[in-house]
């Protein structure tokens, strides 16, 4: 589990803000931007001393425009997104998104020097979804393939699903959740992730 997280951490770090920039293909937008934030990540003494508060900000300016969080709830959730009322929806989105900035931004502070590679992309100008493939390397391991599924939007290529050594990150929550709704209801699972955001911010306070 701790190699999953540190490889989906990995997802984070190679998707920042290009404010003002012409939309750029998706394969162009990971492979492009990963080295400049890989950089900020490696030579941030906070970041490598374990600051978790330091990677969450660079996490929200860097990463999360990029990220279709509303299509990742709806897909972890499944079918019993349907049954949740539009408070309800909105408050499973936030809490879903702070639980992957929590969990994914502790397991950045581990990074020290993996490399990314990148796999010829197949995609034609009328697709509006797109795999992009990726390999994270490091000495004396396995590679560990990522693959990040896009949409194309209004605001450009959005993720909505990451595939790590062939788990999806939404498949791999939707089992958990279903059985939190089995158990106590949408507000059920609400009230499990709001927990779960607590108990990954303790540390952060400290």
């Amino acid at each position: 589990m701790k190699k999953f997280l540190l490889s989906l951490c990995l997802m984070f770090a190679v998707l920042p803000v290009f404010a003002g920039d012409a939309p750029k293909a998706p394969d162009a937008l990971v492979r492009e931007v990963s080295d400049d934030v890989l950089t900020i990540v490696r030579q941030d003494k906070a970041i490598q001393s374990g600051d978790t508060r330091r990677v969450i900000d660079l996490v929200e300016e860097k990463v999360l425009p990029h990220f279709n969080f509303r299509r990742m709830t709806m897909l972890a959730v499944g079918k019993d997104w349907r049954q949740a009322s539009p408070e309800q929806q909105g408050k499973l989105v936030e809490a879903f998104r702070t639980l992957l900035v929590r969990t994914y931004s502790n397991a950045l502070t581990q990074y020290r020097d993996q490399t990314i590679g990148y796999k010829p992309a197949k995609f034609g100008e009328a697709d509006t979804s797109v795999r992009v493939q990726t390999e994270v390397r490091q000495a004396g391991a396995q590679p560990i393939n990522i693959d990040y599924t896009l949409e194309k939007t209004a605001e450009g290529w959005k993720v909505f699903d990451v595939v790590v050594a062939g788990v999806s990150l939404v498949t791999n929550y939707r089992g958990t959740f279903a059985q939190e709704i089995r158990s106590g209801g949408v507000d059920g699972l609400i009230k499990s992730l709001e927990q779960k955001n607590r108990d990954l911010a303790a540390p952060a306070r400290t």
